[in-house]
């Protein structure tokens, strides 16, 4: 069987650099080498486009220091539309080398300029076949402040909110002061465009506001500050249906938090103490069925494509909220989205064969 030649996009210009770096690990360890041929693109923290090493360990995710792509000279050089789907690369030196045509390109990239429709458009505009999100869903997804309308529109509940742009804040600040006392502390203070709990706080009390404010606004030019829900944080993995076939949804798992104040970067991805993610989630059947139900209706109803994982509250009322949609999610081999396709059946291995087909099978 000849192997489909999958180009594996890692990096990018974000605060979120690194997890998709540290993602990049775990899909080259993990790939189907008999079925895939992996060309690893890397984007250094300035856009460039280079060729990678393709070696996993040294992307391997590591608390003391997290992996990065650093420009080493190379320049990948895209095809054009009409043309064969060459990949090459013009090396330090001048000489340009033919990497071979390129089946499918798996985005691994989280934040902006990679999880917000931009890539997703280049890769349109030029014609090649590529996993995961659209322009639409992407754009959608990464805007929470969007993501909340398009779910409200279909029906769906989110937490209570206000949207803040900096102008506002920097103009009449003590009339917002006045909105986030009404929602009633605590309250979650976070950038609209930014992921993986970047610049998101936990806020106790007025006296706290100001500071969050700040760091939410280091990420973002427009932050929500939502209510603090009540209730239990449960994930589920959801994935595009193959054909015609309707959305998947993996079994809930839940991040149970202990001694932190929320599921934070530590927490997430450097291994800090007093979060667990636990997959599946001790839940009743019927809790079940309605978190997989809503988590595919979410995804449907931002048109997704792909991928998504949707991150919902229950409630101590035993309502489902749902928080944000995450169209390229934490992939590593210990995130939650892999986690919960492998306790509903599906290896990591061929979790990442699935997203790559489901890629091929569009029409570039």
């Amino acid at each position: 069987m000849q192997r489909a030649t999958v180009a594996v996009l890692f990096g990018g210009r974000s605060s979120e650099h690194e997890i998709s770096s540290a993602t990049a690990g775990g899909v080259l360890g993990a790939i189907d080498r008999d079925r895939y041929r992996v060309i690893p693109v890397g984007i250094t923290r300035e856009g460039v486009f280079v060729l990678e090493q393709d070696d996993p360990d040294r992307f391997r995710l590591d608390a003391h220091k997290l992996p990065e792509v650093v420009d080493n000279g190379t320049r990948i050089l895209w095809p054009m539309p009409g043309d064969d789907r060459a990949l090459r690369v013009r090396r330090a030196d001048g000489t340009i080398d033919d990497l071979g045509a390129v089946d499918v390109v798996l985005p691994i990239l989280h934040g902006l300029h990679g999880e917000d429709g931009t890539i997703q458009g280049f890769l349109d505009t030029l014609a090649i076949p590529y996993a995961g999100g659209g322009v639409l869903d992407s754009a959608v997804c990464l805007d929470k402040h969007f993501t909340k309308i398009a779910l409200h529109d279909a029906g769906i509940a989110v937490a209570p909110g206000i949207v803040v742009r900096s102008r506002r804040w920097a103009s009449e600040p003590d009339v917002v002061r006045d909105e986030v006392t009404a929602l009633g502390y605590p309250v979650f203070v976070k950038p609209a465009r930014a992921g993986s709990s970047v610049g998101v706080s936990k806020v106790h009390g007025p006296d706290e506001l100001d500071g969050a404010m700040r760091t939410a606004f280091d990420e973002d030019d427009k932050i929500l500050v939502e209510c603090g829900m009540r209730g239990r944080e449960i994930e589920v993995a959801v994935l595009e249906g193959r054909g015609s076939a309707p959305t998947r949804a993996s079994l809930p798992g839940e991040i149970v938090v202990t001694t932190r104040e929320f599921y934070d970067f530590e927490g997430k991805y450097l291994g800090g103490d007093g979060a667990e993610v636990i997959c599946p989630a001790d839940l009743t059947d019927a809790q079940t069925e309605r978190i997989r139900d809503i988590g595919a209706r979410a995804f449907d109803a931002v048109e997704g494509r792909g991928l998504a994982r949707v991150d919902v509250f229950l409630t101590d009322d035993d309502e489902i909220v749902v928080n944000e949609l995450n169209t390229m999610p934490g992939f590593t081999p210990i995130s939650m989205y892999p986690k919960c396709w492998i306790a509903s059946g599906l290896s990591y291995a061929d979790l990442i064969s699935e997203l790559i087909e489901l890629g091929r099978a569009r029409t570039a």
